[in-house]
């Protein structure tokens, strides 16, 4: 009996303490974060590369990326661009409900052949960071013409560095001109400022991404995973990677909603 009622007793003691604790836990928690967690606007970035055949996993079917298309707009999202996205984290403008931003890296021919007229099929804006250096020269890689063609579509390019060269084993000089140059090339050609930049490989640190904003870039894009909101640094935002897959839609599906899903209850701490 002595034994039993030292066991209740020691239950009871625990069972206080975890309470306390979470009493004190839920205590600490201002009121504004909690609204923040359910209310605050979480962007969508989505990340391609090349659309295609091809058995490469960054190369998307053109029936499958014309499937995630049309699942993005019958499920009431509404395609934003860099500067839209940017105004809305900084209070600027309220952004949609449900909004995506579709962004492409490296700067492939097939942007411009398969995934621009699902696109425009769509009534979709998307992002294509670009590398200068290969553009109109490298075989497979678009063209200045089609790039100035598909910004009259509803297509913003931005930078993707100069040569795509891993910035973090540069020195800082050569990691400045691979920012730069990108940046004023492109501008060049384009006819426009160039102020948003995704890191070749998405990958950075504090100290390349206070070189992107010393040479007037107002934002960086990452493939670290997740959904932008008000909390995210700006030289380092999340993305979602989209990938080809056996089951590409239910990837697909899986990939952008759960990742939501768990976000709006605060699960998932970046």
């Amino acid at each position: 009996m002595k034994k039993i009622f030292l066991m209740l007793v020691l239950t009871a003691l625990a069972i206080g303490v975890f309470s306390s604790g979470a009493q004190k836990i839920k205590a600490e928690v201002p009121s504004e974060t909690v609204d923040q967690v359910a209310n605050g606007a979480k962007v969508l970035v989505l990340n391609y590369h090349q659309v295609g055949i091809s058995f490469n996993p960054l190369t998307m079917p053109p029936q499958f990326f014309d499937e995630q298309m049309a699942y993005l707009v019958n499920s009431g999202y509404t395609s934003i661009t860099p500067q839209e996205l940017y105004d809305g984290i900084c209070g600027v403008t309220v952004l949609p409900e449900k909004p995506v931003l579709i962004t492409f890296d490296d700067g492939y021919v097939d942007n411009y052949t398969n995934a621009f007229p699902i696109l425009q099929k769509y009534g979709l804006k998307a992002t294509i960071f670009v590398v200068p250096a290969f553009t109109g020269v490298n075989y497979g890689y678009l063209t200045w013409d089609q790039l100035l063609e598909m910004e009259q579509g509803g297509i913003t390019i931005q930078s993707h560095t100069l040569n795509h060269r891993a910035l973090e084993e540069l020195p800082d000089d050569e990691i400045r001109a691979e920012l730069l140059e990108s940046k004023q090339m492109l501008e060049e050609n384009l006819g426009h400022p160039i102020e948003f930049l995704a890191y070749p490989t998405g990958t950075y640190n504090l100290h390349i991404a206070s070189i992107a904003r010393d040479v007037g870039y107002k934002a960086a894009y990452t493939i670290k995973y997740g959904n932008v909101d008000r909390g995210s640094n700006a030289y380092a935002l999340e993305r979602v990677p989209i990938f080809q897959q056996t089951n590409t839609m239910k990837a697909f599906y899986e990939r952008i909603e759960y990742r939501q899903s768990f976000e709006s209850f605060g699960w998932i701490k970046r």
